[in-house]
């Protein structure tokens, strides 16, 4: 039988600015991506949600970013190697204490937004992020975009990596991610994201924005919890992976 992950980022609420839908999403996902503190979230988030995480028996993963909370870390900054190995080490610390403290334990590790990108290209910041997490936790699995640098890093240093695909996004020709900036980067029709999915999970294929199509490997399906009716889109599509004989469980089980 096929298999998928389907993951979602969460815990993005800061301060005073709270976001509602994590308590309700916990119940059709498998693995979360839970903020950590530079593009969002906050020490009293991050626990909150590695509790509804561990009640919902969910995969707990930290999603380090960019030191960017006024551009929710999707903004590129020119960081060196260094640079990514340090802020990794130090969120990836926040997630793992907070879900020690909580009687669980962290599974895997996803960069966020301009970070997830700028790794999937760039192997001197795949590779620095790979030995950050290998360097604290050998057995944690290092999630990226099918086909990027980032899991070719992962795979060199001996990290287990989950090809990551994405529902809700749609695609260039090179494979990567289409900036969010551009018109029809972001799916918001719940059974358009559920037919690109379906797709990638079973045939191991993606058509692009310009229609034509390659071949990648779905380890585990993104959806984004700050899409427009997030909480239904992730019912449907989990619905639907399951009404075509495909398992959802968690990566790496």
């Amino acid at each position: 039988m096929l298999r998928v992950d389907l993951n979602c980022d969460m815990g993005e609420s800061f301060g005073v600015y709270q976001t509602n839908a994590d308590s309700e999403l916990m119940k059709s996902i498998t693995s979360a991506n839970i903020a950590c503190g530079f593009h969002a979230g906050d020490a009293a988030t991050i626990r909150r949600t590695v509790k509804l995480a561990i009640a919902h028996d969910v995969a707990i993963g930290a999603h380090p970013g960019l030191p960017d909370l006024a551009g929710f870390g999707r903004r590129a900054m020119d960081i060196s190697p260094d640079e990514a190995y340090e802020l990794t080490v130090y969120q990836l610390g926040a997630v793992y204490a907070f879900a020690k403290s909580e009687g669980g334990v962290i599974a895997h590790v996803k960069p966020h937004g301009a970070l997830y990108n700028m790794a999937a290209k760039s192997r001197p910041l795949a590779d620095a992020i790979a030995e950050a997490v290998y360097k604290v936790e050998p057995n944690l699995l290092l999630f990226g975009l099918a086909g990027s640098e980032l899991i070719r890093a992962g795979e060199a240093i001996g990290l287990r990596t989950v090809s990551e695909v994405f529902a809700d996004r749609t695609y260039e020709a090179d494979g990567s991610l289409t900036p969010r900036g551009a018109e029809g980067a972001v799916i918001t029709d719940a059974a358009r994201a559920a037919e690109q999915a379906i797709r990638m999970v079973r045939d191991g294929e993606v058509i692009t924005r310009k229609r034509s199509s390659f071949i990648l490997r779905a380890d585990t399906v993104c959806v984004h919890g700050d899409t427009p009716g997030a909480v239904e889109h992730v019912k449907q599509l989990r619905a639907a992976l399951e009404a075509v004989g495909i398992a959802v469980k968690k990566a790496g089980g």
